[in-house]
């Protein structure tokens, strides 16, 4: 397991939309500082659901793209989607909350999964696809960085497992409406990024 690409994105117009968007992502050269925030150079332009400790990076894996290549009929690109870190040989449906991902300078701990919304339909320029994103269940996860440090293209990657309940990422695609006392029971032993532990408390009677 190795990254095969760390993106980066500058605030840009897209679709006719008034406000900028730092979803445009292209694949860097060479060693990207990460830390707490997120990676350096990226602009997160909308910060009441983007960014923040909690979603410092998003990532998807090598055979997302894969999939996503077969679904669309054309090779993707690392950062279509407006990954930061696309990680060879890792399916983001086996991914849980609390799941780490360690290079020899870096640790990652997965947060929460990517909620498709219509700027992502506006750079796929196909006002279906959020929908169809979140039908393919391959939505990637967010990252809190517990270890600052370099990343670059090649680094080795391991994958350490949370040992606590497990969240996968399409389960977080679920409504949290939905979830009955016992599953946010397990969702709160987890460590979600705050924004959902926010949410599900919202929704208690």
């Amino acid at each position: 397991m190795k990254i095969n690409a760390v993106c980066i994105g500058h605030a840009t117009v897209i679709g006719g939309k008034n406000a900028k968007t730092g979803i445009v992502k292209h694949p860097q050269g060479g060693t990207v500082i990460v830390d707490t925030a997120g990676l350096a150079g990226d602009s997160i332009c909308n910060r009441k659901y983007h960014g923040g400790p909690d979603q410092a990076v998003y990532g998807l894996g090598s055979l997302d793209l894969d999939a996503w290549a077969d679904e669309l009929g054309h090779a993707v690109e690392p950062g279509l989607f407006g990954e930061n870190l696309v990680i060879s040989d890792v399916d983001s449906r086996t991914i849980a909350v609390g799941d780490r991902f360690e290079t020899d300078g870096v640790t990652l701990e997965v947060t929460s999964t990517r909620i498709p919304c219509s700027t992502l339909s506006l750079r796929l320029n196909d006002p279906g696809f959020a929908g169809r994103f979140r039908t393919m269940a391959r939505p990637g996860f967010y990252c809190r960085v517990l270890r600052p440090g370099m990343l670059r293209v090649g680094d080795r990657v391991a994958c350490r497992s949370f040992e606590g309940p497990r969240i996968t990422m399409p389960d977080m695609l679920r409504s949290l409406k939905s979830l009955s006392d016992g599953e946010r029971a397990r969702y709160r032993a987890a460590p979600i990024s705050e924004r959902v532990r926010a949410q599900l408390d919202s929704f208690v009677p």
